[in-house]
């Protein structure tokens, strides 16, 4: 899609209507100046794939880790296009058996990008045949079983694997070092957040003011993707019960309805804190415990709502388990001298 289309103003009779998927791609920026943020990360993008378009060769493999919503399968379609090459998308549950990758390889040109998604959760099998298409363009295949199988090596094109996690530590130390380069994206400034809430209301035909954008880039997690949920959420408020301009009332109101409040947290974010002060004093607790007590999976305590937690300073880790701070009471209208107590 050309950076011009982008500037039209999105027409849902162009997709199904509520499609949210349809509006995240028209939402998605085309180029490294429509992509807000995250700029040390760009800088060095620009200079690998630069020399290896200077070159002619095959970009290095690239990772990208940091939370959901940060902007890692953007990057991905930028160094794609960046390259002039197709992009590829497969994501490491779809990878079950060595079938299903030798299938994704088998079927790459030369300089195409491919990317995986939630490649920490490929299992260690298809990581080692992994291992040699990443490094010597050499798919090993075993055919047949028992003292009849066989290896047969079947020969690559040149390409640029490109992966997204939102779990690093749990890749392996010989996968993650066969990436040429590892890139960590963080959360975003407020700034940046507004300037694109700003540019997708555009894109979206949408009105807004300045004050509603500030309110929805506070709320927003400091997360492009979430900033753009509040968005369509704050336009479908103004269209049935104002005049479709995302005003300041409209975006409080917006805020309102989704109990999310001006920090950002959400009922089930809330809800964490108040278990940790009512039922362990305030921590620590250890994760096991806590996700039994609001029964809750831990492991989406831990990926979704903790690291935001702890990065705004309301949660923190000791070992003895998670703890709630001195901010968090204060958020919540508590007294920790009188919980103490």
């Amino acid at each position: 899609m050309s950076t011009e289309m982008n500037q039209e103003p999105f027409d849902g009779a162009q997709g199904k209507p509520g499609d949210d998927r349809a509006v995240d791609l028209v939402l998605r920026p085309q180029n490294w100046d429509d992509y807000v943020g995250q700029d040390k990360v760009k800088r060095n993008l620009k200079v690998i794939l630069g020399a290896a378009l200077k070159r002619k060769e095959a970009c290095d493999h690239l990772l990208f880790f940091g939370q959901a919503g940060l902007g890692k399968t953007t990057l991905a379609n930028l160094v794609a296009l960046e390259l002039g090459a197709p992009l590829r998308i497969t994501s490491g549950p779809a990878l079950e058996k060595m079938a299903d990758l030798a299938a994704v390889l088998t079927n790459l040109n030369a300089g195409d990008v491919l990317f995986v998604d939630e490649v920490h959760r490929l299992n260690r099998l298809i990581e080692e045949v992994l291992y040699p298409a990443m490094e010597m363009r050499k798919l090993h295949l075993v055919v047949g079983k028992g003292p009849a199988a066989r290896t047969v090596t079947m020969d690559l094109p040149p390409f640029t694997l490109v992966a997204a996690t939102t779990r690093p530590n749990l890749l392996s130390a010989p996968l993650r070092s066969r990436f040429g380069a590892s890139f960590k994206l963080d959360y975003y400034e407020v700034v940046d957040i507004e300037a694109i809430v700003r540019r997708s209301a555009r894109l979206l035909g949408v009105q807004i003011d300045d004050k509603a954008i500030s309110i929805i880039a506070r709320a927003s997690r400091y997360t492009p993707r979430t900033a753009n949920r509040l968005l369509r959420r704050a336009r479908d408020y103004a269209e049935v019960h104002g005049t479709g301009v995302i005003d300041e009332a409209a975006a409080l109101k917006t805020m309102e309805m989704l109990e999310i409040d001006e920090l950002g947290l959400d009922s089930h974010d809330r809800r964490i804190l108040e278990i940790i002060i009512d039922k362990f004093g305030g921590g620590p607790v250890g994760l096991a415990t806590l996700g039994a007590a609001m029964n809750e999976d831990a492991g989406v305590i831990e990926d979704v709502y903790e690291p935001y937690l702890m990065s705004i300073g309301l949660l923190t880790r000791t070992p003895g388990g998670r703890k709630v701070t001195e901010a968090a009471y204060q958020h919540l209208g508590r007294s920790h001298q009188a919980k103490m107590l």
